[in-house]
């Protein structure tokens, strides 16, 4: 197996006995990063996690920085691809109550790592004690305060960039840096402080009551608004000629196909994903109105609810109540801020291909793409002399990183391998996942690599590696949803749940085992998929 030189700044060593994992910065940032994203990135998840964590008490105040030692960071990136620590996550676990050293793993990354150290500590707990309580009841005012300002920002700021000069396109991009920070500051908190914690105490009341796989499901959805689930609104109202494109793009425009890496094109760039889905949506029957089935998914909730606390002993529904109530108001935090700082993110993007345009402009650069090869520092700063240069090296590494993969959990330094080297497992391979959202469909399997959408018919079996907030838009059209990473706090599991579709996450070998027209079954109940009939292999 052969990569190219992977010195730069999209890749890393790592020491030999700490474990990695890119299941969750998968669903963020899918496949190989570019310099100009992994700048912006870095510092703001080692921050941003850290200091939700301390605000509970886990870390100290005086931790919350980028460490110089790679096996501290939070985060880590590896031929291209980020990673999360997930030896840290297990350490931040065995240090909060209500939860575990492999709790945090679970949900956030889809399994804990074999032979990682799994170790409960009392050391911090008196902090915890004082602090996680205000952090707890506060979080959700949080949220909701700090991201306010972000909305205004982002509309006044992409609809005025071509107006900018050179200096001020570079101060809109080093201020993309430092609000990222903040907003993934807010996006850690209200899923490490917000959600984890009710979830973790849900899934607990959950097996104590012994609830059947539907109702369990129906604890997970009709929650109340979501920011994905707006999207499929709009886009219903869209397709009915109920709203303009314009207004649809004044909303949801930062979304589009890997809208977490800052070279991808958004929907404001090219809004031809959007007209295609909205024409489909028009198609379907009045009957499929989303906020008719949002209703009665809240209906089953309240009824799950109700037959769980019926399960219990007297004495422990008080506080299974104050769960349910929580669970219902934390879990949709996990959706706003990230459409939050994917809107800062959209910021960075049109400044960085407004500084493009000029540099290209004075000679300086060939392409208006070519800044998303260097990093903040670099186009913030005094660029180097070499930028052309350096430009066309990294985009060559960044090409070969393309064509390789690495595994989604390692110990250490990752191996890398050629992705068109991975062999399809034979017509009986068994797949099997994390039964993420309940139901049983039979249905017409697409694999989808291009999240641009352009191939998927209403209807279909979607298998894909992971999804993003755009892919909210088209899973409201899709039979059911099989994902090859992913836990039950995934981006794809929380939407799936509720919008009522099926879906197994953590396959593993989804994408790989199914064949594009292959006829399946998926038991999200389960988490099973069985091949009902293969399609023909394509002719080579």
């Amino acid at each position: 197996m052969s990569v190219s030189d992977p010195t730069g700044p999209v890749h890393t060593q790592s020491g030999p006995n700490t474990f990695w994992s890119t299941t969750n910065l998968g669903e963020a940032l899918p496949g190989v990063v570019t310099p100009l994203g992994w700048s912006i990135w870095m510092p703001a998840i080692d921050i941003g996690v850290r200091d939700c964590f301390a605000r509970m008490g886990a870390l100290r105040n005086k931790d919350v920085h980028v460490p110089p030692n790679i096996d501290d960071r939070v985060a880590s990136i590896f031929y291209g691809r980020a990673a999360l620590n997930a030896t840290f996550f297990c350490e931040m676990g065995g240090r909060l109550p209500g939860t575990g050293p492999d709790a945090i793993a679970k949900q956030l990354l889809g399994e804990v790592p074999a032979g990682i150290a799994l170790e409960n500590t009392l050391k911090r707990m008196p902090v915890v004690a004082f602090k996680m309580p205000y952090a707890l009841a506060t979080v959700r005012r949080d949220v909701l305060t700090r991201i306010k300002p972000i909305d205004p920002w982002w509309r006044s700021s992409v609809a005025n960039i071509e107006a900018v000069d050179l200096a001020a396109a570079k101060g809109l991009l080093a201020e993309t840096g430092a609000r990222f920070i903040e907003m993934i500051r807010v996006q850690a908190g209200g899923v490490f402080i917000g959600v984890q914690p009710p979830f973790d105490q849900l899934i607990a009341l959950i097996e104590k009551a012994g609830l059947d796989a539907e109702s369990a499901n129906a604890l997970g959805a009709g929650q109340g608004s979501h920011a994905e689930i707006d999207i499929i609104y709009d886009l219903w109202a869209l397709g009915r000629e109920k709203i303009t494109l314009e207004a649809f793009l004044s909303r949801h425009g930062y979304h589009g196909p890997f809208a977490g890496e800052i070279s991808s094109v958004s929907w404001r760039e090219d809004p031809s994903p959007v007209v295609r889905l909205a024409g489909q949506y028009g198609a379907r029957k009045e009957s499929d109105n989303p906020e008719l089935a949002h209703g009665e998914r809240t209906q089953a909730r309240i009824a799950a609810e109700q037959q769980l606390l019926a399960k219990l002993p007297a004495v422990q529904r008080p506080g299974a109540r104050l769960v349910l109530k929580m669970a219902a108001a934390r879990i949709p935090l996990r959706g706003v801020a990230k459409g939050t700082y994917l809107q800062v993110l959209d910021v960075g993007r049109s400044a960085a291909r407004r500084i493009g345009t000029l540099l290209v402009e004075q000679g300086t650069l060939d392409d208006r793409d070519d800044p998303f090869y260097l990093t903040v520092q670099e186009l913030t700063g005094t660029l180097p002399a070499n930028a052309k240069e350096l430009v066309a090296e990294r985009r060559a590494q960044r090409e070969d990183f393309q064509r390789h993969g690495i595994p989604t959990n390692f110990r250490g330094n990752p191996e890398p391998y050629e992705l068109a080297g991975v062999e399809t497992p034979a017509d009986d391979a068994a797949i099997e996942g994390i039964p993420a959202s309940g139901g049983v469909v039979e249905g017409i399997v697409r694999i989808v690599h291009d999240p641009a959408f352009s191939d998927i018919e209403p209807d279909e079996v979607l298998v894909c590696v992971t999804t993003d907030p755009s892919w909210a838009s088209v899973l409201f059209l899709s039979s059911a949803l099989v994902v090859d990473i992913g836990g039950l706090l995934s981006h794809a599991a929380v939407v799936a749940r509720e919008i009522g579709v099926p879906c197994v996450v953590g396959t593993r070998t989804g994408t790989k085992a199914l064949r594009t027209g292959d006829r399946v079954r998926v038991d999200g109940n389960t988490g099973k998929v069985l091949v009902l009939e293969r399609a023909p292999v394509p002719a080579s």
